[in-house]
């Protein structure tokens, strides 16, 4: 089980989005039947059974053991991730272009950014698993508190600099083995845990 998966396909996102079979994936995280999955969520076992399929079809369940209890086989399915994100390439025809209106001071620009993103490591994670390879990635992940909004201005502006220097240090044009890597940077308001739906 991948801690995270990226849906690129249509079809598997609108499975996954079904509240009952959003709730199934969430209940799989360890492996349990149909029968059991049925007490859980309180809905007949036929019913539970169709939407295993559906979840399964699509990839986003897995066999991981049969076990025969009298004339019946009991199938112990578990979720392929502890959680999914929905890549926009499942929404390709209206997918965010941040080519459109690059602003960097924009928080809808920001969200064109980060669907690239989702969609561009969504594809490498595809393409890296068929291969059997990893995916050379760096991320970085933290918080600031500004004491004002011309802080918040000045460390924008420093950060941009600093990067721009970095990136030009590194960057070779001419190298005939290299890789373009791509650099995304985000300032954004933090949303306390808990919050999130207030915010929606």
């Amino acid at each position: 089980m991948f801690p995270v998966a990226v849906i690129e396909d249509a079809a598997a996102a609108e499975v996954s989005l079904d509240p009952v079979r959003a709730r199934l994936l969430a209940e799989l995280a360890q492996p349990a039947s149909a029968t059991m999955l049925a007490a859980r969520v309180d809905l007949p076992r036929q019913k539970v059974n169709y939407h295993l399929r559906a979840l399964e079809k699509h990839g986003l369940v897995e066999l991981v053991e049969e076990r025969r209890k009298g004339n019946v086989t009991e199938r112990m399915m578990r979720a392929t991730a502890s959680s999914y994100v929905i890549s926009p390439t499942a929404l390709a025809a209206v997918q965010p272009d941040p080519a459109q209106s690059p602003d960097r001071l924009s928080a809808r620009w920001l969200l064109a950014v980060a669907g690239r993103l989702v969609r561009d490591v969504g594809i490498l994670i595809t393409g890296a698993a068929k291969a059997k390879k990893r995916v050379a990635t760096f991320a970085l992940d933290g918080e600031v508190r500004f004491a004002s909004a011309a802080d918040r201005a000045a460390f924008a502006e420093e950060l941009a600099t600093a990067v721009t220097t970095l990136v030009g240090k590194y960057h070779d044009e001419k190298a005939e083995n290299g890789r373009a890597h791509r650099v995304v940077l985000a300032v954004h308001p933090s949303v306390p845990m808990g919050e999130e739906n207030e915010h929606g």
